[in-house]
């Protein structure tokens, strides 16, 4: 598995990157989910909210595959579920679409 790794704070984190790293945990996420909770690699697909297919449970649970694929990619941990993502107005977990944008600030800000 290639490492990702951003040697350099100028080094630009660019989406395509993101989502291949996304769609890596999704699908690690949907091996261990019942057919009908697994998750779309859509940027619309819901996470959040009575549209999603994960209770609150299921989120966490996603967000820490998340965590650990991108520490895997990227070198280094990213935390999702912080105090800054619950304070945004609108959430960074509503979609895929949301997350992939909220990851790419967080990575672009790392020292």
């Amino acid at each position: 598995m290639a490492v990702l790794a951003l040697q350099e704070p100028h080094d630009q984190v660019n989406s395509a990157q993101v989502l291949r790293s996304l769609h890596a945990a999704i699908e690690d996420f949907n091996q261990i989910q019942a057919p009908g909770q697994q998750l779309g690699k859509s940027p619309e697909t819901v996470l959040l909210g009575s549209a999603a297919k994960l209770d609150s449970l299921g989120l966490v649970s996603f967000l820490v595959a998340v965590e650990q694929r991108l520490a895997t990619d990227y070198g280094a941990p990213i935390t999702l579920a912080s105090e800054r993502a619950f304070s945004l107005r609108n959430s960074p977990f509503v979609t895929i679409g949301a997350l992939t944008s909220y990851i790419e600030t967080l990575l672009q800000e790392r020292p």
